[in-house]
């Protein structure tokens, strides 16, 4: 399974093992979850920490239980959210594969050519959910996987765009 909802790349590794242990060991409902998250790591809203709860399941960082949500006990390594995000965040992979094809061609990939590269797979419905807005989410959200390939080292920021980052 893919997910698709993607926050704001935090500035280090260590928010994701802080927003992972803001996760309870024992099943939690996603009101509870969600009220931790904001209290523990100081987000703004409860959709904010929605987000950082989904996205803890697609880094298998989490797990949803017919009990509710917990922890689960993986290592936040590099390594580790380095292969989950391309095996579990929607459009990560695509949006490297951008970037490889960028660099092997000299050049670097603005967050806007990156939506370009990227728009064609934007689910359909996702045109009818948000008619006015659905490219500014979908634009954002590579903007994010952006930050995060960047965050993980799979990529690098430069002053043109971005690049695949150097092994």
């Amino acid at each position: 399974m893919k997910f698709k909802l993607v926050p704001t790349a935090p500035d280090s590794l260590d928010f994701v093992a802080d927003a992972q242990r803001a996760v309870p060991l024992v099943p939690g409902t996603e009101d509870d979850c969600c009220a931790r998250l904001m209290r523990r790591l100081d987000l703004p809203s409860r959709d904010v920490a929605r987000t950082w709860l989904t996205f803890l399941r697609a880094l298998e960082l989490a797990e949803e239980t017919p009990s509710g949500f917990k922890r689960l006990r993986t290592e936040p390594t590099a390594d580790h959210l380095r292969d989950a995000i391309q095996r579990r965040v929607y459009g990560a992979e695509n949006v490297l594969a951008a970037l490889e094809d960028a660099t092997e061609h000299g050049d670097s990939l603005t967050a806007d050519a990156a939506f370009e590269a990227f728009k064609e797979r934007v689910p359909v419905w996702e045109h009818y959910k948000n008619p006015g807005e659905w490219e500014r989410v979908w634009a954002e959200r590579v903007g994010d996987i952006l930050e995060w390939l960047v965050l993980v080292n799979l990529a690098e920021e430069t002053e043109n765009g971005y690049v695949v980052a150097d092994d």
